[in-house]
């Protein structure tokens, strides 16, 4: 594996009575907070009173960003960075799930630049320095943002859609409440634990790249959290482990530990940002479809190892059967697992997405190279078969 580097700033509070340190946390860095929020659901379960409350006691100037969109839209982004410029923010806290936590990024990074467009950050033709702080109040199990330094913004005037890490741009503070994720219906809850997997899959666990052994089985163990766990959630929204237990293992999906000494596209996000950049479609819905079709296709003798070991590892697949069997067995028993166990729809035809964009959006998923350097590497022709595959 490559040499790496390891720091993660972010402090966690976790639990079902942290949030009660929120306002000696938010007063560190000054009397102006920008609160950004999605939909209505934050004052539907009495989260929003209790965060103005820690706010006021705190002495904090509070602003207000709501409705950011599932997947967050550059103009909410600058709107939000324009409210930090007009009114001198100290400091920043999103509540919400991964896309709420998303815009903030992108507000802390865009308040910091001269200019009045954050998509000239995300597409890299200007960059920052530095951003503002930020603090997150977690209410959904899914994206990992709570503890990293990347997000994905969506420009819906061009369907373009895409990653941007600013420097330094984990979260200062993030409170993990699982009582907070009791009111997520079933349905995200299963595209949120398909996302989990997904980011461990594409970002660490399908690669060609030499592994630290240490790490593989930690990712198998986070693989199987999300297996054991996400039933019972989708079954039984206020189970409290069964939430805690998602809402860690998503932190640690994607807060680099897994994956440190690893460097490669991840194939399954940059086929999915193409489906929600041009259908606006569930992010981890969007992720289940595609994987095992994914994974059919790059199937071969140098692939069916890694897939037969997952399969035998964290789905249980008969370890009697040979490499090959049991990486098929393995494909076959994550869908049932996405489309049978955790209810989600199988096709992308059940979403209402026909084939007429698949040759342009193949085109873009692979960028300007034209070549996606993954597991295997895969042309706009390959990805375009796989979107067909799908629906």
């Amino acid at each position: 594996m490559r040499d790496f580097v390891f720091e993660n700033k972010t402090k966690v509070y976790f639990g079902k009575n942290q949030l009660n340190h929120l306002h000696e946390e938010v007063a560190r860095f000054g009397k102006k907070v920008l609160v950004v929020y999605g939909g209505g659901s934050i004052k539907r379960i009495g989260l929003y009173d209790k965060v103005m409350a820690e706010l006021q006691q705190a002495g904090m100037t509070v602003f207000e960003l709501p409705g950011v969109e599932p997947n967050p839209h550059h103009t909410t982004v600058n709107k939000g960075a324009a409210i930090c410029k007009q009114e001198g923010i100290d400091v920043l806290l999103a509540v919400g799930g991964g896309s709420t936590i998303d815009a903030t990024k992108g507000i802390a990074a865009a308040a910091k630049y001269e200019g009045d467009d954050v998509w000239d950050l995300v597409t890299g033709k200007a960059s920052v320095s530095e951003t503002l702080p930020f603090i997150t109040v977690l209410t959904l199990s899914a994206t990992g943002s709570e503890m990293d330094g990347g997000c994905v913004i969506s420009n819906v005037e061009t369907n373009e859609k895409y990653g941007y890490f600013a420097p330094d741009n984990n979260p200062d503070v993030s409170f993990l409440d699982p009582t907070n994720t009791f009111t997520v219906s079933p349905y995200q809850t299963a595209s949120g634990s398909a996302d989990i997997m997904s980011h461990i899959f594409d970002v660490a666990y399908f690669s060609k790249q030499p592994s630290m052994d240490m790490l593989r089985r930690m990712q198998e163990e986070v693989l199987r959290t999300v297996v054991k766990y996400a039933p019972i959630a989708v079954g039984k929204p206020d189970d409290y482990e069964a939430r805690a237990n998602l809402m860690w293992a998503s932190s640690w999906a994607l807060n680099g530990f897994l994956y440190d000494g690893y460097f490669q596209a991840t194939v399954c996000h940059s086929m999915e940002h193409e489906l929600s950049a041009f259908y606006d479609i569930t992010h981890g819905h969007g992720l289940a479809i595609l994987t095992p079709r994914w994974l059919s296709y790059i199937l071969n003798e140098e692939t069916a190892p890694i897939i037969c070991q997952f399969g035998m590892n964290v789905l249980d697949v008969d370890m009697s059967l040979t490499v090959m069997e049991g990486a098929k067995a393995a494909i076959k028993a994550l869908e049932a697992f996405f489309f049978e166990t955790l209810g989600l729809k199988p096709r992308l035809s059940d979403l209402g997405i026909d084939d007429k964009n698949f040759a342009l959006m193949a085109k873009k998923a692979c960028g300007p190279e034209g070549v996606l350097h993954g597991f295997t590497d895969l042309t706009p022709e390959d990805v375009e078969k796989i979107y067909r595959m799908c629906l």
